[in-house]
């Protein structure tokens, strides 16, 4: 089942801005549901948190379950400062008051440079016979620029929470996913939800798959 996830999932983002590196899911848990959700992405770009909370917001109701973005439940000052673990607790205690049953909880962790090639591997058949000719066809690697294009990549993570009575939050599942130069913020954040929305469906976790209503003949 895992292995055929990852699968499917590295052919989803092969065209996508977004991968999935690797994900966990609770051994103990083998179908979750949820009905009413908090979506909390953690970000100051308060443009970006509204588009990407919205975005995650409308694919839960698209599947009939209730979702909450953080921006519609946090007070505007909460994130100006640190919080503590007892106020954490607080709210907590008010979002289990309120019916929620489970936070979905995304944040950028990290990102690094990084550089591919932009000229092209030699085919083998026209391979240089001698040092001179290889080196002089290769020589620019040293001094030019544009040998390399250079490109930002996003290490983001998206875990799902239990909030339970009487139980610390627990754990669900917890996606890492890499974000490649997103010149298009827009369609980065498209590409993420979709992303997280299929691993979660592929798991059994809050989301079930449609299956398909057309008969079909076993060989």
């Amino acid at each position: 089942m895992k292995k055929r996830l990852i699968l499917f999932l590295l052919a989803l983002s092969s065209c996508s801005s977004t991968h999935l590196v690797n994900n966990w899911k609770n051994p103990d848990i083998v179908i979750f549901d949820a009905y009413k959700v908090l979506i909390v992405g953690m970000t100051p770009n308060m443009d970006a948190r509204t588009n990407f909370e919205t975005r995650m917001k409308r694919e839960f109701t698209k599947r009939d379950v209730e979702a909450v973005r953080s921006i519609d439940v946090f007070d505007v000052h909460f994130t100006d400062s640190e919080r503590t673990d007892e106020e954490l607790d607080e709210v907590e205690q008010t979002l289990l008051d309120r019916d929620f049953d489970a936070i979905l909880f995304t944040k950028v962790i990290g990102s690094e440079n990084r550089q591919t090639f932009r000229k092209k591997i030699a085919d083998w058949n026209s391979y240089h016979n001698k040092f001179s000719e290889d080196y002089l066809s290769h020589q620019d690697i040293y001094y030019d620029a544009d040998y390399y294009d250079t490109f930002t990549v996003y290490h983001a993570e998206t875990s799902l929470y239990c909030i339970c009575v009487g139980k610390e939050r627990q754990l669900i599942w917890r996606g890492s996913i890499d974000i490649t130069d997103p010149d298009d913020v827009d369609k980065a954040t498209k590409d993420y939800v979709k992303l997280v929305t299929i691993a979660l469906e592929e798991q059994d976790i809050i989301f079930r798959k449609e299956e398909s209503t057309d008969e079909t003949t076993s060989l």
